[in-house]
């Protein structure tokens, strides 16, 4: 690394929004090791067209300020240099499917881009707080586990302090017994307890994703029946099949990420009946395998859902023909991409 990179790498990090670094579809440039003091304070965001682009500012007088990749580059005086560290590394970025904490981990690292600041790769506390009741699920098994049936625990975090308030005979009994049925040592339980919290968590955060869509799914899926029974609109071949297609590719995703989700809820309920450190270590590398195609189905679904709920707010904003025009000219455009995510990881099952 030059040293006006190590200069500029060194300063403090802008700040990062809790929404940005809790969203699907935005990236601040700023925990990437970019040089240009400029695209530092940008943002990288994903179109309603499912597009890559760079936001150089986002105001709600001024709206959006979107570029493509080479098109900042001549606004931050880059543009003579199309090979400049910067510009391939964003070109990189830009071909990822979903910004998401988790997503961005496996992506980061397949690409050989390290961050300066590895906490930029953690939901914020105020997300953490708001999946406590979707953590319940994973953290109840743990609590049973440690403290017994009659136990009970609102979180994690909770779990933690449950453990430090116990006598100590007693925290050191329940911990023995655990070490012992996971084969590691006692004072390898911690960090067991933070992988197990951070693999849930990425499930919670996923889960919590998709149930805030699913009502625009909805409403969305219920706007297009109008279209099909406007008499002109029906007569349009490529209208309806654009909107099967659309439909069609929707239901699809949906079905799949709510699928996903539903297996793991099923499999993990019960692997502390047979749970070792090489089990549980299948388990996570199993759904971290998942976190990009689940990441990006989400990401997708959810810029799409957004563009539309922005333009149709409710059942009644604008009529069949206008709406018929946005799913022809946006709502399908891009869409076809994330329907190449294949699954190809064993299911849960095959591991029992």
């Amino acid at each position: 690394m030059s040293a006006l990179a190590a200069k500029q790498l060194s300063e403090p990090n802008v700040a990062i929004d809790d929404a940005d670094r809790d969203a699907l579809h935005i990236l601040p440039i700023c925990i990437l090791p970019v040089q240009n003091a400029a695209l530092r304070r940008a943002r990288i965001v994903k179109n309603p067209l499912l597009d890559t682009m760079v936001e150089l500012f986002n105001t709600p007088s001024g709206g959006s300020g979107q570029v493509t990749v080479s098109g900042v580059a001549k606004m931050v005086g880059l543009a003579h240099n199309p090979q400049h560290p910067d510009l391939v590394l964003l070109h990189n970025i830009s071909l990822l499917p979903s910004f998401d904490v988790y997503s961005l981990r496996i992506l980061l690292r397949a690409n050989n881009i390290e961050i300066t600041d590895k906490s930029a790769l953690k939901l914020s506390d105020s997300k953490i707080a708001s999946l406590s009741n979707y953590m319940s699920a994973f953290t109840k098994p743990l609590v049973t586990e440690i403290f017994g049936e009659d136990a009970s625990v609102g979180g994690f975090t909770d779990l933690v302090g449950m453990m430090r308030n116990c006598p100590a005979d007693q925290v050191r009994e329940r911990l023995t017994r655990m070490a012992d049925k996971l084969g590691i040592g006692v004072p390898a339980i911690p960090n067991f307890l933070e992988d197990y919290a951070d693999i849930f968590m990425s499930l919670s955060y996923y889960r919590q994703c998709l149930d805030q869509i699913l009502p625009p799914i909805q409403s969305f899926l219920e706007c297009t029946h109008d279209i099909r029974s406007n008499h002109q609109l029906k007569q349009d071949v490529n209208m309806m099949k654009a909107l099967d297609f659309t439909e069609q590719t929707i239901n699809a995703l949906t079905a799949n990420v709510t699928g996903r989700l539903e297996s793991f809820d099923r499999s993990t309920n019960d692997m502390w009946q047979d749970l070792t450190a090489e089990r549980f270590r299948k388990i996570e590398a199993l759904i971290k395998s998942y976190h990009v195609s689940i990441g990006g189905v989400l990401c997708a679904l959810s810029v799409k859902m957004n563009a539309w709920g922005r333009l149709f707010p409710t059942p009644t904003a604008s009529g069949p023909m206008r709406r018929a025009e946005f799913i022809m000219s946006d709502m399908r455009q891009g869409i076809d991409r994330i329907r190449a995510f294949k699954d190809t990881a064993p299911m849960l099952a095959e591991l029992q």
